[in-house]
């Protein structure tokens, strides 16, 4: 009984008057990373609710069956039209008060290699449950605790271990222990490791209904908050009460600009997502203002799209940061005539020396991704993470949630990079209470004033490449969504030096053209595209199919 009148309270607090406009499309759909999470999502859809309902139930069932990614112990981006305007939640983690600067260098002034990467220390202040919270507040039209609910089930009840994930737990096990790490991992996954076992988790569960009847207060305070505190003091850690207590989640004005009669609403920082994907679209515009646009995934295309990624993470580097902490010259850095000048330099026919390459003004990557459309045309492309695979690799005792490794994506040390290779400076610069700089690039593209486009992806710093090629391949060269998310990708980001990461698929004579010039190709897969695509009113919805996500369309007439 008590339970549920804390749930009718909750639910009489949340305004649920959010009424979708007249407008509306032929189809819902999503693209999730697993199967558990499309259901889920899609169920909401039917039952009426929005594409912000949705996001949330498919954002808490994440946290319990696509663990190496999907959270409640970490945090994200999410992008949003609805009603026909574009929002941006920034719920991403924040540095502990404790966190200092030079926290992660040894007595040489060196960085130490793991601090950052594993353990309670490499933790940031967990901002999921609060951006949930704040999109329903604001959005949402369903109550709470039914978008809650799926989540609590599956962690309660259990589900079947997909392959793929029995597989990942396993190699992630044998990595712990190969390395000696001190770890609570195999204690809590250590049933995960069979394919179609039934796997449950008790602690989640238990945790998830304290946020499903309590809302931000059953994960910020009370016997969450005392569980994650009480972990912390064991091990090293630096969060405390007061920190939790002090997280709160943002509403920012996502960046928006033109692009060959498209409007692109994406991340504005602490992503350098959206300015980096601006500036990579427009300085390959700017090029084939006076070239023509290579074969698509020919080597002289690699090259072109690499030279002008040379320069867009130089910027990257230099002046992007956590707003709230430092002055991100964003106006400038997405100002037309900069972009065309960063371009003019760009050789087509030879590597530019990446040592020359400065910036112009005077991100495992288990990150994870989904994108949603609901029955009205409105729109949610949210990217969420706890940083690396299993992010920090140890469970907060007595809460049952992973905890993120975020804070290695500060810079430890100016002129090092992280471990996705990333080199930063004094814009991110750890400092208590500051978001780390991040890749996560949540996008949607707008023609007319309905949704063209939904798209993102995991993978680190490769986000930003994963999220500027989906866009040339459905709106430039026209591919369908199955085509766009399964053709192969590939990335380049200054350093390491002349290093080009490409995905299976490439013609082998291309890979030798490119090493012709100089580069270094780096073979390993990186990504996870799920995206949606609006062909004159018809949708349609992939998942890349080397993952275990699942994409669905639900047509309406």
């Amino acid at each position: 009984m008590r339970i549920l009148l804390i749930t009718l309270g909750l639910l009489g607090l949340v305004a649920c008057s959010n009424q979708p406009t007249e407008q509306t499309t032929s189809d819902y759909a999503v693209a999730m990373p697993d199967k558990f999470g499309a259901q889920v999502a899609i169920d909401v859809l039917e039952q009426g609710g929005n594409a912000v309902d949705a996001a949330i139930a498919a954002q808490f069932t994440l946290a319990v069956t696509y663990p190496e990614a999907g959270n409640i112990g970490g945090g994200g981006f999410m992008t949003i039209y609805i009603d026909g305007q574009p929002d941006f939640l920034d719920y991403r983690e924040m540095a502990p008060e404790a966190a200092s600067r030079d926290m992660y260098l040894d007595e040489d002034g060196n960085v130490h290699p793991t601090d950052s990467l594993f353990g309670a220390k490499a933790s940031g202040i967990p901002g999921t449950v609060a951006g949930m919270w704040e999109a329903h507040q604001k959005y949402g039209k369903l109550p709470w605790a039914r978008l809650v609910q799926p989540a609590v089930t599956l962690a309660k009840d259990g589900f079947h271990v997909p392959p793929k994930l029995a597989g990942r737990v396993s190699r992630y096990i044998k990595r712990l222990r190969d390395n000696e790490r001190d770890s609570n991992f195999e204690h809590y996954f250590g049933a995960a490791t069979e394919a179609d076992v039934l796997f449950t988790q008790p602690e989640l569960a238990a945790t998830l209904a304290r946020i499903r009847d309590q809302g931000p207060d059953g994960f910020y305070k009370g016997d969450t908050a005392d569980a994650i505190v009480a972990y912390m003091q064991k091990t090293n850690g630096l969060m405390t009460h007061d920190d939790l207590a002090n997280y709160h989640a943002k509403w920012r004005t996502p960046l928006a600009f033109d692009w060959r009669g498209y409007k692109v609403v994406t991340a504005p920082p602490p992503s350098s997502g959206g300015i980096a994907v601006a500036q990579w679209l427009g300085m390959v515009d700017t090029v084939l203002k006076t070239n023509i646009m290579p074969a698509h995934n020919s080597a002289p295309y690699l090259h072109m799209v690499s030279e002008a990624g040379k320069r867009v993470f130089a910027d990257r580097a230099e002046y992007l940061g956590d707003p709230d902490f430092f002055d991100v010259p964003q106006s400038e850095l997405m100002q037309p005539a900069y972009i065309e000048s960063r371009a003019k330099d760009i050789n087509l026919t030879a590597i530019s020396p990446t040592e020359g390459i400065a910036p112009g003004l005077h991100e495992s990557e288990d990150t994870t991704h989904f994108s949603i459309v609901d029955k009205w045309g409105n729109a949610v492309s949210n990217t969420t993470t706890i940083n690396l695979s299993f992010g920090a690799g140890v469970v907060a005792e007595g809460a049952g949630f992973l905890l993120n490794d975020e804070m290695d994506d500060f810079s430890a040390k100016p002129g090092v990079p992280n471990f996705f290779g990333a080199i930063g400076g004094e814009a991110n610069a750890i400092e208590p209470y500051k978001r780390m700089l991040s890749s996560m690039t949540p996008t949607i593209v707008l023609e007319d004033d309905s949704v063209k486009l939904v798209t993102g992806s995991p993978g680190g710093t490769t986000i930003i490449s994963s999220v500027t090629l989906s866009i040339f391949n459905t709106l430039l060269y026209g591919m369908t969504a199955e085509e766009a998310v399964n053709s192969p990708r590939f990335h380049h980001q200054l350093w390491p030096k002349d290093t080009i990461r490409v995905h299976d698929g490439f013609n082998k004579a291309t890979l030798t053209a490119l090493e012709a010039m100089g580069y270094t190709i780096d073979d390993r897969r990186f990504g996870d595209l799920h995206l949606i695509l609006n062909e004159n009113g018809k949708l349609s919805a992939a998942s890349e199919k080397n993952g275990r996500g699942k994409a669905i369309v639900r047509n309406t007439q």
